[in-house]
């Protein structure tokens, strides 16, 4: 099926999209054809229908980036942007060795509250996990740095009240 039709789905999507979400609406029709496609059915029109739905997602998705996109910068001003915060770990060589010492898991809890300035439960909805999740993972991620950064310092480690001043490091260098 992929073989007779693919040329023809590009096209409709071609004719659709940028050139460069082509190959994705393609792929994401036929994914959904590799799962769906009625037995009984001719499958280019079936097809044509399925793309079609696929184009929609694909715009609808557009428009809410640009509209998010607009806000954030009626909100905020299309001013100089601050210091990218991976910059000052990269710069400083003690931080940036503590920060590899986390798991992917803890350095994108902690990328998406001290890098991204997103509140938790925000953090939340872009990690995939309910607020209460994050919260445990950006907790154990502040201390599992504080711990790191202690331990190529040779000082004791912080309390964990104190773990959010670790987050605050990110910041400040």
């Amino acid at each position: 099926m992929y073989e007779r039709h693919a040329a023809a789905i590009r096209a409709y999507a071609a004719r659709r999209v940028e050139a460069s979400a082509v190959d994705d609406v393609v792929a994401e029709t036929f994914a959904i054809a590799w799962r769906r496609l009625p037995s009984q059915a001719e499958p280019l029109p079936w097809l044509y229908g399925v793309a079609r739905r696929v184009v929609h997602g694909h715009r609808r998705g557009q428009a809410r980036r640009a509209a998010l996109t607009a806000r954030l910068i009626s909100r905020h001003g299309a001013g100089p942007a601050p210091p990218d915060p991976a910059d000052l770990i990269e710069g400083d060589p003690r931080l940036s060795r503590a920060f590899s010492t986390l798991s992917e898991v803890e350095r994108e809890a902690i990328r998406l509250v001290a890098w991204e300035g997103l509140a938790s439960d925000e953090a939340a909805v872009a990690a995939g996990c309910s607020p209460a999740t994050f919260a445990v993972r950006l907790s154990r991620a502040r201390a599992h740095l504080a711990r790191s950064l202690a331990a190529l310092s040779d000082a004791p480690p912080p309390r964990p009240a104190s773990s959010l001043a670790t987050v605050e490091i990110c910041h400040d260098h």
